[in-house]
């Protein structure tokens, strides 16, 4: 989960310009001023460039703080790594 919280830093950064280290598995959009509706887009485009992935529009409803985001891109890493196996 430690690689996966600094990857997500490093999304915020790119789509912020913030320091990473003030993102924690508790932050939430309240947190960070430019985290509203159009930052979330950004955002969302951020992790897609970060990880790899692509998001629908159930994912990027569950985005409502970086835990919900960590478990949202383990899940979806999850299912390309499976991919790949079969």
């Amino acid at each position: 989960m430690e690689e996966l919280l600094t990857k997500v830093q490093s999304a915020f950064k790119s789509a912020f310009d913030i320091e990473p280290r003030t993102i924690t598995l508790d932050t939430s959009p309240d947190d960070v001023p430019a985290w509203d509706s159009m930052g979330h887009v950004t955002l969302a485009s951020s992790l897609e460039r970060t990880f790899g992935l692509t998001f629908d529009v159930d994912d990027l409803m569950a985005m409502e703080n970086v835990r919900e985001i960590c478990r949202v891109v383990q899940s979806k890493l999850g299912k390309v790594e499976g991919a790949h196996l079969q």
